[in-house]
């Protein structure tokens, strides 16, 4: 599976715009919710007034919450960009840690973003971003069953190859964009057809045909016969960690 998306998207990337890890973790802090575009329209407004972690950690909320209002949830998210910043400058001298515990510490910052910073912003491989769309595209493909973020991250570490944790959420994301849509997939013609189950998708029309996947007997780990679906090392960033 995971060979099989390097081939359909070998570009895939991170979608933010940033020039440096500060700017990565804050742009991804501002992400939740909200599309990468919108979050890239506001952020050259907020680096351009405040390029350090001192600077905005000294910021008056209200005056962040006018620059971020537009990414939804602006007092929340202008309240963690604050307390994330404060806590860089007191505990790391303004610099972004490069470790998942010391990350997962500061205000705003869970699993997720952690991922981010550390895979997009350090090339640190220590587990499997994954977000709203991630889970849901995994589940369709039955790489998991589990529906909480930490689980389907454990799930997909057991399948995926650790050199591609930092590129897999990616060029999962692009094949939900292109192919694998939420509510109207387009399976015709989709580069991952034959690997796929379309767990949880509707029969078609006038089948008596339960929905695939829901009587397919795999264990409670959620992955069952996914590991035979490996796909060999493909090229990429050495890893570093595991999730436990």
């Amino acid at each position: 599976m995971a060979g099989r998306l390097g081939d359909l998207y070998p570009a895939s990337r991170c979608s933010l715009d940033f020039r440096s890890p500060l700017e990565l973790l804050l742009a991804t802090i501002l992400s939740a919710q909200c599309t990468d575009r919108r979050v890239n329209l506001v952020t050259p407004e907020l680096f351009r007034r405040w390029p350090t972690a001192a600077s905005l950690s000294a910021a008056r909320q209200e005056e962040v919450e006018g620059v971020i209002r537009s990414t939804g949830f602006f007092r929340a998210k202008a309240k963690n960009l604050l307390g994330c910043c404060q806590a860089l400058v007191e505990r790391h001298g303004g610099e972004v840690p490069v470790t998942l515990a010391e990350l997962v510490t500061l205000p705003g910052v869970g699993r997720k973003t952690a991922n981010v910073v550390l895979g997009v912003g350090f090339g640190r491989a220590e587990g499997i971003v994954v977000d709203t769309h991630v889970g849901r595209i995994c589940r369709r493909l039955d790489l998991t069953r589990r529906t909480d973020a930490v689980g389907v991250e454990r799930d997909l570490v057991k399948v995926v190859p650790p050199d591609r944790w930092i590129v897999f959420s990616h060029q999962l994301i692009d094949h939900g964009r292109a192919v694998c849509l939420a509510r109207r997939p387009r399976c015709t013609g989709c580069g991952l057809a034959d690997l796929c189950p379309q767990r949880g998708l509707p029969a078609p029309a006038g089948s008596a045909v339960a929905p695939r996947g829901r009587a397919s007997g795999h264990g409670k780990d959620g992955y069952g016969g996914v590991q035979s679906r490996r796909v060999g090392r493909q090229t990429g960033r050495k890893p570093r960690g595991n999730v436990p």
